[in-house]
C-alpha cells in the first residue's frame, strides 16, 4: 500500500483565513482492511536547550525540552459520513486500484495550545537514552506565529499529514506529510501619534584657531620680534551638531517594504571647517527568545539593509547657523526593502521575536582624506515592530468595529495599594511640525555608550506614556497566562473569505538536514511524528555496535505497533 498526499498550491504561501485544499492518493494492489483514513492540519512550537540542573551542578548538561500543539485539527475522509453510522464495524475493506479522497481545511486566526501533550509529543531517544519533554505549563492564547526555523534550538512548522489506520497489530500504518510556510495577517494599525526618534550628540575636539598674519621684517630688523597686524581671534567651542533617526510612531516596518524613516542633521555650534558624512549603514537585528521550562536564551540575527562607504558627503555649510537642520537624502535607503527570510514581531508559549533598528554614521570633521582630521562613527538604535504587510480585509475591521461596540461584562479590578517605587522619567513624542530642539529627552540613554567617549545619545522616544492601568485579579485555573489579546477572533472572522490582497514573499531559512527532533533513520522507518502516534527519535553513532542498533530500531517499532492498536480507536473517531 503507498499513499500519497497532494497539496492543490504545494509551494504557496499560506496565511490566516486561507483554505488548503488537496487530495489522499492511495493505491494498492490487494483489497485491504482500513479502520480510517485521517487527515491532519497540525502547527508546532518546539525548543530544545542544554541545561545545567541548578541543584547538581556536577551533574552532565541535559537537554531540555518543550513542545507546544499550536494548531491541531482533523477531517476523517474515509470512511464516508454513511458507513461512521455502523458502530460495531471495526473496519472498511478498500478494493485494489487507485483510489483519490479530497480534503479542505481554513487556517484560523489563533493558536489552540492544548494543555496536555501525547506520549509522542514528549518522548524522544537519543542514542540508548530516553528524552522526555515535561508538560508544558505555559501557554498564551495569540494569533499564529510564522513559520520559523532555528537549527538545533527552536522551530515552528506547519504542516498537513494523512494517516492509513489498519486494524492489524502486525501491519504499518502508511502516512505522507506535506509541510507548508505560514505566515500571519498583521495586526490593524494604530493612529500615526507623531514620530519616535534616537537621537545622538557628539563633540569634536577643541578647533584651534587660525593662524594670525605676521609682518615680514627687513634685513635691518634682524633679531627683532615680528610684529602681527592684528590680534588672534579667540578660540570657538569645539563643534558639536546632533543625528536624529525618526520613524512615525509607533516605529512599524513592513516585510518586502521600505524602511520608512528620517535621518535628521543638527548643527548646535559654530565651525570653521565643513563637516562630511562618510559611512552610512542601516542594520535590522533580529532577537528570538527561547524558552524551554525554567531556562531561557536569546538568540540574535542581522540584516544588512544599505551600507555605504567613502561617501564624502558635505553636511550644511560653514556659515550655516546654529540650529540648523538638514535631512539626510532618502537615496541611501530607498528601493531598498526587507529580505524575505525577515519574520513578523511574534509571541508564542515558548518562542518569541522582536527587532532592534540600528544606523551607523560616519561622520568627518575638516577633510575627506583619510587619516586626516578628525572622525566618528555614532550609532543609532531603536526598537521597531515588524509587520507581515499583508493588510486584513475592510470586511474583517468592520466586524471587529462592530463586535467591540456590544457591551461587555463588567470586571472586578484589585485596589492596588500606594508604592514607594520612583517613576521613571517620562518620554515624549515629537507631534508633526514641531522642532526636535524643543523636545525634552530622558537623562538616560539606553544605547550603550563607551565610557570615555565625546557624544552621548538621547533614547528612542515612544509615545506618551498610558495611566496606569489596572489588571484583573489573576484565575489561578485558566489554561493560558496573562497576554496580550489576539489581534483577532476566529468567531468574527469564521464566515470571511480568504485574503485577496498583495503578499509579500516569506522564504524563511529551509529546516536542518539532521532535524532536533527526528534522525534520518526514524524517518526511513516511517515513523513520523504525530499526535496519536507514538514517536521516538535515535541518534545512532559509528561507535555503536550493531547488536545495540538492531536492539533500540526493533524496541521503537515494538512500541509503535503497540500504541497504534491502543489508541486507533480514538484516531477513529469523527
Amino acid at each position: 500500500m503507498i499513499v500519497q498526499l497532494f497539496l492543490d498550491r504545494p509551494n504557496a504561501q499560506y496565511t490566516n483565513l486561507d483554505v488548503i485544499t488537496g487530495r489522499v492518493a492511495l493505491r494498492n494492489t490487494n483489497s485491504t482492511n482500513v479502520s480510517s483514513i485521517i487527515v491532519k492540519l497540525e502547527g508546532e512550537s518546539k525548543t530544545r536547550l542544554i541545561a545545567q540542573a541548578p541543584h547538581e551542578p556536577r551533574e552532565k548538561p541535559k537537554p531540555v525540552l518543550e513542545v507546544h500543539k499550536l494548531l491541531y485539527r482533523t477531517a476523517t475522509v474515509w470512511p464516508n459520513p454513511s458507513m461512521q453510522n455502523d458502530v460495531s464495524q471495526k473496519s472498511f475493506t478498500i478494493g485494489p486500484g487507485q483510489h483519490e479522497f479530497p480534503f479542505e481545511f481554513k487556517l484560523p486566526f489563533n493558536n489552540a495550545c492544548s494543555t496536555a501533550n501525547s506520549l509522542s509529543t514528549n518522548v524522544q531517544f537519543s542514542g540508548l537514552q530516553v528524552e522526555i519533554a515535561k508538560q508544558p505549563t505555559r501557554h498564551i492564547r495569540t494569533t499564529l506565529p510564522p513559520s520559523l526555523y532555528f537549527p538545533g534550538e527552536a522551530e515552528i512548522k506547519y504542516y498537513v499529514k494523512v494517516t492509513v489506520n489498519r486494524p492489524s497489530i502486525l501491519k504499518e500504518n502508511p502516512r505522507a506529510i506535506s509541510p507548508f510556510n505560514f505566515f500571519p495577517i498583521e495586526p490593524p494599525r494604530s493612529q500615526g501619534d507623531g514620530e519616535c526618534f534616537a537621537r545622538r550628540h557628539h563633540q569634536f575636539n577643541m578647533d584651534p584657531p587660525p593662524a594670525s598674519p605676521t609682518k615680514k621684517g627687513s634685513i635691518f630688523s634682524f633679531g627683532k620680534k615680528e610684529k602681527t597686524l592684528s590680534e588672534p581671534e579667540p578660540p570657538l567651542e569645539p563643534p558639536r551638531f546632533s543625528f536624529d533617526m525618526r520613524l512615525q510612531n509607533p516605529a512599524i516596518v513592513t516585510c518586502g517594504e521600505e524602511i520608512p524613516m528620517r535621518l535628521l542633521f543638527t548643527q548646535l555650534s559654530e565651525r570653521r571647517q565643513p563637516l562630511y558624512m562618510n559611512s552610512f549603514q542601516i542594520e535590522l537585528i533580529g532577537y528570538t527568545k527561547v524558552r524551554a521550562h525554567d531556562f531561557m536564551r536569546t538568540e540574535s540575527t542581522s540584516w544588512v539593509i544599505c551600507s555605504y562607504s567613502n561617501m564624502g558627503v558635505p553636511l550644511g555649510r560653514v556659515e550655516d547657523p546654529v540650529g540648523t537642520e538638514i535631512d539626510i537624502s532618502k537615496e541611501y535607503w530607498q528601493n531598498r526593502p526587507l529580505p524575505n527570510t525577515v519574520a513578523p514581531t511574534f509571541t508564542t508559549c515558548n518562542i518569541s521575536r522582536y527587532y532592534e533598528m540600528e544606523v551607523r554614521v560616519g561622520i568627518g570633521y575638516g577633510t575627506t582624506v583619510a587619516g586626516k582630521g578628525e572622525t566618528t562613527i555614532l550609532p543609532l538604535r531603536l526598537p521597531v515592530k515588524v509587520f507581515s504587510g499583508i493588510r486584513p480585509p475592510a470586511a474583517l475591521l468592520q466586524a471587529m468595529q462592530t463586535d467591540t461596540m456590544k457591551p461587555q461584562p463588567t470586571t472586578t479590578w484589585p485596589i492596588e495599594k500606594p508604592s514607594l517605587h520612583v517613576e521613571p522619567p517620562k518620554t515624549h513624542t515629537i507631534p508633526p511640525g514641531a522642532s526636535s530642539l524643543t523636545v525634552p529627552g530622558p537623562s538616560s540613554p539606553t544605547t550603550p555608550i563607551t565610557p570615555g567617549g565625546p557624544f552621548h545619545q538621547v533614547p528612542p522616544q515612544p509615545g506618551a506614556p498610558l495611566p496606569p492601568q489596572r489588571r484583573p485579579v489573576p484565575d489561578p485555573n485558566a489554561q493560558y497566562d496573562e497576554a496580550p489579546p489576539p489581534s483577532y477572533e476566529d468567531a468574527i472572522a469564521q464566515d470571511l473569505p480568504p485574503i485577496d490582497g498583495p503578499r509579500p514573499d516569506y522564504a524563511p531559512p529551509p529546516p536542518n538536514q539532521d532535524d532536533m527532533f527526528a534522525s534520518g533513520i526514524i524517518r526511513a522507518l516511517g515513523l513520523e511524528h504525530e499526535k496519536d502516534q507514538p514517536f521516538a527519535v535515535i541518534s545512532l553513532t559509528s561507535q555503536k555496535n550493531e547488536i545495540q542498533s538492531i536492539f533500540v530500531i526493533a524496541t521503537v517499532l515494538a512500541l509503535n505497533s503497540f500504541f497504534a492498536r491502543e489508541q486507533q480507536d480514538v484516531s477513529c473517531l469523527p
